[in-house]
């Protein structure tokens, strides 16, 4: 009877003219769409008009529910390891640059003594997705069954793993906003976000929710309503959820790509990294191990004693990773230099975002496969001394085309001072429920 009560374009109009869709309205096109009896040109006009137009709270938690309803909902509560019940926590982030962080919190939490089921995903607009980089790794997959990732939360105390049949209503949704220009809408991004995490079957959630030229969204008023939206979401489907705003005007460490990044949490996991990459992993690893009621060990004891890499590595190899195969990089190289000695200026980290998803990084089309050797590496970091002449940047990919598109995305989003440079705060502030 349903599908004879409602149609796409009526749906489509009603938002597009500041109209309030009713609960039955939302379960109605979201599982439509699900089930392919919405067409994917329908769904994209009505995207752009929530992008438009925005959603009230109540609307944006049925959308979400909905979403967690168009698939199946994990649940690892009868999962144990050593004896004791596991203490699941995940984290996610909105979308930075440069951002591996995931790659560095998961092995510390683990050598901490948590669990971490993650349905993670690909890129999507100008960031870089968790899958993208970690399927750089020879042999990685991400395509698991569930009693596979049951087996590895006990036996080796995480999971990453695309969502598959998790929220397959967000799926198909997140993709096609990656190529309509919807990404950037506060509802889409709280709803796609929460749908996966509530259905993915932890218990507690932290959030990395970015502020700047870099984030999806740029200013710290629409930062905080997100960060506060999911929160509330989380706690209302009885998941323990807390979220940290944190800076991505500039790139965050100095590498933006998928190998060139997971080379880099290799080095954070070996005890040293960019600070920054170091500062995050502790402040979000800390707020995990908080969210789960853990508070045995220093997270940072982990980097120092080489148990988060020894977590990484079993992780990657329960996967089917080979860390010991080189990781790719782009054949076709550029070199950017300075023009005049002084100090290293702010980063555009959008620019340089750009520049990585022109030279193959990122994805123009669903469809579209990556390249895992495409980035760039950032030799001087704001506020650090440079000489002229010196390289400043170095581009890669395999595709010698994509170089000069590359150079013209970075040109303009760097600069190097005379004088003086101000740093700022990593982490912003801290939203609880």
């Amino acid at each position: 009877m349903a599908r004879f009560m409602f149609d796409a374009p009526t749906v489509i109009k009603t938002k597009r003219d500041g109209g309030r869709l009713s609960a039955e309205t939302i379960d109605w096109v979201v599982r439509a769409y699900t089930d392919g009896d919405v067409a994917d040109e329908q769904m994209s006009a009505l995207l752009m008009a929530i992008f438009l137009r925005g959603m009230d709270p109540d609307e944006i938690a049925r959308w979400t529910a909905a979403m967690v309803a168009s698939g199946e909902r994990f649940d690892f509560g009868d999962l144990s390891r050593d004896g004791k019940p596991l203490a699941l926590v995940d984290k996610h982030s909105t979308g930075g640059v440069g951002d591996k962080i995931t790659l560095t919190v998961v092995p510390v939490v683990i050598a901490c003594g948590g669990a971490v089921p993650q349905a993670a995903g690909r890129g999507l607009g100008h960031t870089g997705g968790t899958l993208d980089k970690l399927e750089a790794i020879r042999g990685f997959t991400a395509e698991l069954p569930r009693d596979r990732i049951r087996r590895q939360l006990c036996e080796v105390g995480a999971a990453i793993f695309a969502a598959g049949e998790l929220a397959p209503a967000d799926r198909k949704i997140y993709a096609l906003r990656d190529v309509t220009g919807t990404t950037e809408s506060l509802p889409l991004i709280a709803s796609s976000v929460m749908s996966k995490k509530i259905a993915e079957g932890t218990r507690a959630l932290v959030l990395d929710c970015k502020v700047g030229s870099g984030a999806f969204l740029k200013t710290e008023a629409e930062s905080r309503e997100l960060a506060r939206t999911m929160v509330d979401l989380g706690t209302a489907h009885g998941v323990v959820t807390r979220a940290l705003l944190t800076d991505m005007n500039t790139p965050l460490g100095a590498s933006v790509g998928n190998s060139v990044e997971v080379a880099e949490a290799l080095e954070v996991l070996a005890g040293g990294g960019p600070a920054d990459v170091v500062e995050l992993t502790l402040a979000l690893a800390a707020e995990m191990l908080d969210a789960a009621g853990l508070d045995a060990r220093d997270p940072a004891d982990t980097l120092r004693d080489g148990s988060a890499m020894d977590c990484f590595r079993a992780l990657i190899a329960a996967q089917g990773g080979d860390l010991s195969v080189p990781l790719p990089l782009g054949t076709h190289t550029e070199t950017v230099t300075a023009d005049r000695s002084g100090t290293m200026g702010d980063i555009d980290a959008m620019a340089v975002a750009m520049a990585a998803w022109r030279l193959g990084a990122g994805r123009a089309h669903p469809a579209d496969a990556v390249q895992s050797g495409a980035g760039v590496r950032i030799h001087r970091r704001p506020g650090e001394p440079v000489t002229a002449g010196e390289a400043v940047f170095t581009l890669y990919t395999d595709t010698a085309e994509r170089l000069g598109p590359a150079l013209a995305a970075l040109d303009g989003g760097w600069s190097v001072a005379g004088g003086e440079f101000s740093c700022r705060s990593l982490v912003i502030d801290r939203i609880v429920p």
